[in-house]
């Protein structure tokens, strides 16, 4: 089985990565979700779901193969301890395994500098460039709900099901109409208004 790594922190959104993880984690797809987090101790969604992460950065071998590295936003990401997630993202950047962050995760990219190169999203431009003061990446700048550039998936906190079909994609787990199919179902419901 291959691994997806799904960060998570104290005040994880846990809704922007659930359509994904759900996909992800179906029997035949190859694949099964991981989380990881900056320490071993139980981590609280916004939601008030509890999850004991399956790897945490202070014991991680960085040889455990991942395949991606998912990092959901939440109310967590301007916390100082939580920067440290930062040795991870620049690994996943250096192997070229590829990063998928929504919300306020893009925020944290932007702050370290992961997004100066790549076509990118978040929240808002304005958001960005107010909230992460290293941010020098406005002109990769893409008003959109989910943006695919390489190993790089972005989204806005709204765009949890673009986001998914993003990292669907990527991953070849659902391609196609099997694809466009699945989005408009979540986009737009069984029932047309």
């Amino acid at each position: 089985m291959k691994n997806v790594l799904v960060l998570i922190t104290d005040g994880f959104a846990d809704w922007e990565a659930s359509y994904v993880t759900a996909e992800l984690n179906k029997p035949g797809t190859g694949y099964q979700v991981k989380t990881i987090a900056i320490d071993s101790h139980p981590k609280t969604s916004m939601g008030g779901l509890t999850v004991i992460p399956n790897y945490n950065l202070q014991d991680f071998s960085f040889k455990v193969p991942f395949e991606m590295l998912i990092i959901p936003g939440g109310t967590g990401w301007k916390e100082d301890k939580n920067q440290q997630v930062k040795k991870l993202v620049e690994f996943s950047f250096e192997k070229d395994i590829p990063v998928a962050a929504i919300c306020d995760a893009t925020t944290f990219l932007g702050n370290h500098g992961f997004l100066n190169k790549h076509a990118h999203t978040g929240n808002s431009l304005s958001y960005l460039k107010e909230e992460a003061p290293n941010y020098e990446g406005e002109e990769k700048y893409i008003n959109a709900q989910s943006v695919r550039d390489g190993c790089l998936i972005t989204a806005n906190g709204s765009g949890a099901v673009e986001f998914s079909r993003d990292i669907l994609s990527k991953l070849d787990i659902i391609e196609g109409e099997e694809l466009r199919e699945w989005y408009d179902l979540f986009k737009k419901g069984f029932i047309k208004s």
